[in-house]
């Protein structure tokens, strides 16, 4: 699998040689949020209590899901978010803040089924 710097990097390559350009950050921040309501109304009806018209059941959550990352690493490259650190610093923030805090949740210990 390939890293979050390689997926930057082909993101950008693509951009360079089929997408023409970038479209602005603005632009990009609606197609992004677009992008995640196609994944809510995937999960909302498949998943949850809504019911999946006959037109929803074709859709494909992967292809939604890497709908939302590829405009995510669109808005990163173009405003110089470098994402591969930023995950790490992100997992280890998360894991030296959290890491005693699940373990602890009387609420998640009570959910589980």
């Amino acid at each position: 699998m390939k890293g979050i710097s390689a997926l930057q990097e082909e993101v950008d390559q693509w951009i360079q040689t089929i997408g023409v350009r970038y479209f602005n950050e603005l632009t990009n921040m609606a197609q992004l949020t677009e992008e995640v309501g196609e994944v809510a109304r995937i999960i909302a009806r498949r998943y949850g209590e809504q019911s999946e018209k006959e037109s929803d059941k074709t859709k494909n959550l992967g292809e939604e899901l890497a709908d939302v990352l590829f405009v995510t690493i669109c808005l990163a490259n173009q405003t110089g978010v470098n994402l591969q650190q930023a995950w790490e610093e992100r997992m280890n923030k998360k894991t030296t803040r959290d890491k005693n805090r699940h373990q602890t949740n009387q609420k998640l210990k009570n959910s589980i089924q």
